[in-house]
């Protein structure tokens, strides 16, 4: 079933469990993620990222496709517009039909990401869509630009920004990055600033950058609030894995057979995460 990421959310929060959110941009990575959870009877989010829906397919070619697979799947399904940095895509991306909306101001200050992710929110009323805001930034492994102790999130920031955008999650930095990190490489987090945002703030946190933190990190985090939890670098590893290995047995494989190879096997990776986060059997 088709529904925002409020509810599944509201719910995580006073279970303390996690959703987790799978970046996708196409059909086949869609399908997959939705039928892992439907397998595990889990609320799953479908996550496209802004990159993506910009070189790779546009707001209204996804969505209806997402949508009809939510719909025919009896779990909750959201689709969630992930990073959403420009506020003419925000909102095309919710009159196009998501119901849900990442909000990416954290570029500007203080006032400014308030100024712009109230707006949003304020917008998304009218499709009885839920939004995320971030507070804080998050680096990237690329080029070593990992998350330094400057980008983390500050509580009471944290705090006047949950209170005056009304937001329904709050993605905030405690020590993951975006990307792949070095072999070997498991990041450090700050589980005490965790603590001290829920403590505060009593709402769905989001955990970015999901992707190579370690099960045991994953597992704290849930622990101590964290409510949405996003990966894309692990499942589109999983996808590659997939096909190199299908190549290396038959290079003459068929590509129609390769792909549904590829949807069957990288839901692995999905179903793991779903069990981390302790999601399995909580959809409605």
């Amino acid at each position: 079933m088709y529904v925002s990421m409020k509810g599944m959310l509201q719910r995580a929060n006073e279970g303390n469990y996690a959703v987790m959110a799978i970046n996708c941009f196409n059909i086949e990575t869609a399908r997959a993620v939705i039928n892992a959870a439907q397998e595990l009877r889990a609320p799953i989010i479908v996550n496209i990222v802004q990159e993506h829906m910009v070189n790779h397919c546009d707001s209204a070619l996804i969505a209806p496709i997402v949508k009809l697979l939510a719909n025919r799947a009896s779990v909750e399904v959201a689709l969630n517009f992930d990073h959403g940095e420009e506020v003419g895509l925000l909102k095309k991306a919710l009159q196009d039909g998501y119901s849900s909306v990442m909000v990416d101001a954290s570029r500007y200050d203080l006032e400014g990401n308030i100024r712009m992710t109230r707006e949003i929110v304020d917008f998304a009323k009218q499709f009885d869509a839920s939004v995320e805001g971030e507070i804080g930034c998050m680096g990237a492994s690329a080029g070593d630009n990992f998350t330094n102790e400057d980008m983390k999130t500050n509580p009471q920031q944290a705090l006047r920004f949950a209170q005056e955008t009304g937001v329904d999650a709050l993605a905030i930095s405690f020590g993951s990055s975006h990307g792949n990190y070095p072999k070997g490489y498991v990041p450090e987090f700050d589980f005490e600033r965790l603590k001290e945002i829920k403590a505060l703030t009593n709402m769905p946190l989001v955990l970015h950058g999901g992707s190579g933190s370690g099960d045991q990190n994953i597992e704290n985090c849930v622990q101590y609030g964290i409510n949405k939890i996003n990966v894309g670098c692990d499942f589109m590893n999983a996808n590659v894995a997939s096909i190199k290995q299908q190549l290396a047995k038959d290079p003459d494989i068929n590509y129609w057979v390769m792909m549904h190879q590829v949807e069957k096997d990288s839901q692995e990776i999905i179903k793991h995460y779903i069990k981390l986060s302790k999601s399995q059997g909580k959809s409605l």
